[in-house]
């Protein structure tokens, strides 16, 4: 269950992300970016936010994975996006969350074992808040994921790799939503695997492969 609070953001999440795009290489800069959607995964021991948000610029959509920390992390650098004051939490550290082996380890936990995305509790809500973007794993694995020690992702075109040991974690950076979950994606055709985690947001008429797992 990931807890919302009720806060401001300074700068808010979709400026920080405005001001990153543009410097990957997978971005085509074509019109502002707006958000579709996001959902969170959860930390364990509860210290680092996991949120990964769903954007349209121009006639594409892309897939922004965010790890936002009360700390820095160390050799991280190169991966911050910016920082953000929270009303509530105080300063925020927020980094692609592909480089936060926090967020690595939720993804492949979520690939392996069928997961889905993380209740959302609201502060001062007594139910759960629906999910903009669902999103569940394809795998069966009955137990928990063993840890996971992993590399510097790399990104190309269209998709970002993190090798973890034994496992290849691929996720989508420019998502093919004419693609549905049992097809190769025209945008990233290396992306799909047998282990993905596929998801759905409203006006979406298919599920579609956000991430896979490929074992090393």
């Amino acid at each position: 269950m990931a807890i919302i609070h009720k806060a401001t953001l300074s700068p808010t999440k979709l400026e920080l992300i405005a001001g990153y795009l543009p410097t990957q290489p997978w971005f085509i800069q074509d019109g502002t970016p707006e958000l579709i959607g996001a959902y969170r995964f959860d930390d364990p021991a509860g210290e680092v936010g996991l949120e990964t948000h769903v954007v349209s610029a121009g006639d594409r959509i892309y897939q922004v994975p965010l790890s936002y920390r009360g700390h820095e992390l160390g050799g991280a650098g190169e991966w911050l996006i910016g920082t953000m004051e929270h009303s509530v939490l105080g300063k925020r550290w927020v980094y692609d969350a592909c480089a936060d082996p926090v967020y690595v380890k939720a993804l492949a936990t979520a690939i392996l074992t069928g997961q889905e995305e993380a209740a959302l509790l609201v502060e001062g809500e007594p139910e759960p808040r629906p999910s903009t973007v669902s999103v569940k794993g394809s795998g069966t694995l009955d137990g928990g994921v063993p840890a996971l020690s992993a590399s510097a992702p790399v990104s190309g075109s269209g998709v970002t790799i993190i090798d973890a040991g034994g496992l290849r974690l691929k996720v989508a950076r420019v998502v093919d939503v004419a693609a549905d979950s049992a097809s190769n994606s025209a945008a990233a055709p290396e992306l799909h695997a047998e282990l993905t985690l596929n998801g759905t947001w409203a006006g979406l008429e298919n599920a579609v492969e956000l991430a896979s797992i490929v074992r090393n």
